[in-house]
């Protein structure tokens, strides 16, 4: 998600017209993306937009263009979701956060330990690879492929695409960044600049819906700027709960010029106000991610509990639980539709499994885990899809430990990139 103007973040709420609602419920089931939490105002606008284009008079009318031509659907999300970026918008905030924020992270940690970081909302890709610059700057490159991680998510695969890729035109690229950083960073390809593949191994790009989705965890910088004005007021608050339980104590959000509720909710305080940087209260609780309201079942609330195993089964990213005794104890909705697995293999030995040797040999790195206690990485997994493509997998375990003994390994499987073969 990229630029609006300012005022919308004052912009007043209005009454619901059910023809809008009807219209975002259909958006809702039919493709998986969810505007409940936008406000209505903004919204409405963008659809409206469309709507003329298409000659629509109604939210019905458009409805029905829709399902007689759903390539519209392109069209009518990149609208609402209004993919405009550019690398290092603001250049004062981000100076900032390369010569005072980022160089008091990086002291912070050993010398081994990981630099994650988020950049939520990416569209895209220009913020992400602003990011791994900067990164790359602090650093150094050798320290940036070996311990650096830079995840991209957006709620719009198309721009995904283009970040994936890593490819932008070189006037866009100069304008932004030094000689130097160019001419470091970046290749020329014909009339454009393309980010290093050595370096684009550690951005990892993925479809992530910042209402929807559980957040990427153990972060210790959270870029997200001009996204947060697109939602209203609740909507804000629980994905700014979701960021807090993503960072790390001692990291860091850095926002937008658009997004001041973060002052209100105590959850963090002010690096620089001026700058929009902001940092994970100390002694804050780690307050669990909050997911989307179910309809209720029963109607008692959800308990802890059930929304930690919510959260686990819709993560973004393909995850299972193989326990010390060797069986397949949890495997997300994710993992099961990525490697084919069937409900009923869970509880399975993992052994038995073809995901246990193939694409890579897991066994006897899980049991390496349970045996030193220690997380282990697998990068670069080769991944053949029954579409013919191959998928890229970084594969992390860690281990699950209680009273001092790992009692399970979790791995999680992060898609580091696609090709056609």
């Amino acid at each position: 998600m990229g630029d609006a103007d300012d005022v919308e973040e004052v912009e007043p709420e209005r009454g619901p017209d059910p023809a809008l609602e009807a219209l975002l419920r259909y958006l809702r089931d039919s493709r998986g993306f969810d505007f409940s939490g936008y406000k209505r105002g903004s919204v409405g606008r963008r659809i409206t937009k469309r709507m003329q284009a298409v000659g629509a008079d109604t939210y019905a009318d458009y409805q029905e263009f829709l399902e007689a031509q759903p390539v519209e659907f392109a069209e009518l999300f990149n609208t609402i979701l209004i993919n405009v970026t550019a690398f290092n918008r603001d250049p004062e905030a981000w100076k900032f956060l390369a010569e005072e924020v980022v160089p008091r992270l990086v002291e912070t940690k050993g010398d081994d330990d990981p630099i994650r970081t988020w950049s939520a909302g990416c569209s895209s890709g220009e913020e992400t690879y602003s990011l791994a610059v900067v990164l790359c700057d602090v650093v150094g490159e050798e320290e940036f492929r070996r311990r650096v991680k830079v995840y991209g998510t957006d709620a719009d695969e198309e721009a995904l695409t283009i970040a994936r890729h890593g490819r932008y035109p070189a006037k866009a690229v100069s304008d932004a960044f030094t000689e130097e950083q160019r001419d470091r960073y970046f290749e020329p390809d014909n009339a454009d600049l393309v980010f290093r593949k050595d370096l684009r191994r550690s951005v990892i790009f993925g479809r992530h819906d910042l209402v929807q989705d559980a957040p990427i965890s153990r972060v210790d910088l959270l870029v997200c700027r001009n996204t947060l004005m697109y939602f209203n007021a609740d909507t804000q608050q629980r994905v700014l709960t979701n960021f807090q339980f993503a960072l790390n104590e001692g990291g860091y959000l850095f926002l937008g010029k658009s997004e001041a509720l973060v002052r209100r909710l105590g959850l963090f305080e002010p690096v620089d106000i001026k700058r929009h940087v902001f940092g994970k209260r100390t002694g804050a609780n780690r307050t669990r991610p909050s997911l989307p309201p179910m309809a209720p079942a029963t109607p008692r609330a959800p308990r802890p509990y059930d929304l930690a195993d919510l959260s686990f089964e819709n993560a973004a990213v393909a995850q299972i639980v193989v326990d010390r005794t060797g069986m397949l104890v949890l495997a997300n909705r994710h993992a099961r539709t990525l490697f084919g697995l069937g409900l009923n293999q869970v509880g399975r030995p993992f052994k038995d499994l073809e995901l246990s040797y193939r694409p890579v040999e897991l066994r006897s790195r899980i049991d390496q885990v349970l045996h030193e206690r220690r997380p282990s990485t697998v990068n670069d997994v080769q991944l053949s899809l029954p579409s013919g493509g191959t998928e890229f997998l970084d594969v992390y375990l860690m281990p699950l430990t209680s009273d001092s003994q790992a009692t399970a390994v979790a791995l999680t499987f992060l898609e580091v990139g696609r090709y056609k073969v």
